[in-house]
């Protein structure tokens, strides 16, 4: 198809909206570090203003960069989907001055419905927290009119499945 998009350059088209209108992961210092379809990075780094009174960062910013991710991740597909429900578990403190990076990937989607898992950590690669994002797609389009891409995550949805399925 000539002129058609890459699932790849819908995403970063996506992003790109979504960063633009994304105050609340501005204002935290999120910063998006990759996109693929299903997939994203983003960081932040830990400031005074986010650590607790314990001397480590507050599991509410924590939980915050994580659900940046996950919503980059399954909005990647110009569908406009947000969060049904999520759970994070924290297995190690962050503390201030440490940079966080969370990983979020698609693990399944099903019709209007996806799980997402996100994994959090510091710039030495310690597990700071594990996060399940489970979402629910909705009317409209993350960039109206861009429609989706050639090989959009409809028809690669049932190719995952399978190759889930088989292992």
């Amino acid at each position: 198809m000539k002129g058609a998009r890459s699932a790849q350059q819908t995403a970063e088209a996506c992003a790109a909206r979504m960063y633009e209108l994304d105050d609340a992961a501005r204002a935290l210092g999120v910063v998006l570090d990759e996109i693929a379809p299903g997939r994203s990075r983003m960081s932040m780094t830990v400031r005074d203003d986010m650590v607790n009174s314990h001397g480590i960062c507050h599991g509410g910013m924590i939980f915050s960069l994580a659900d940046c991710a996950f919503a980059y991740s399954c909005n990647s597909y110009n569908r406009t989907t947000v969060a049904a429900g999520a759970s994070i578990d924290y297995v190690s403190p962050a503390h201030l001055g440490d940079r966080l990076t969370a990983i979020a990937e698609e693990r399944a989607t099903s019709g209007r419905t996806g799980i997402y898992d996100v994994r959090v950590v510091n710039q030495h690669g310690r597990s700071i927290a594990c996060f399940r994002g489970r979402s629910y797609r909705v009317e409209g389009e993350i960039v109206p009119g861009l429609g989706e891409s050639a090989d959009s995550e409809a028809s690669a949805a049932p190719k995952r499945s399978e190759q889930r399925m088989k292992r």
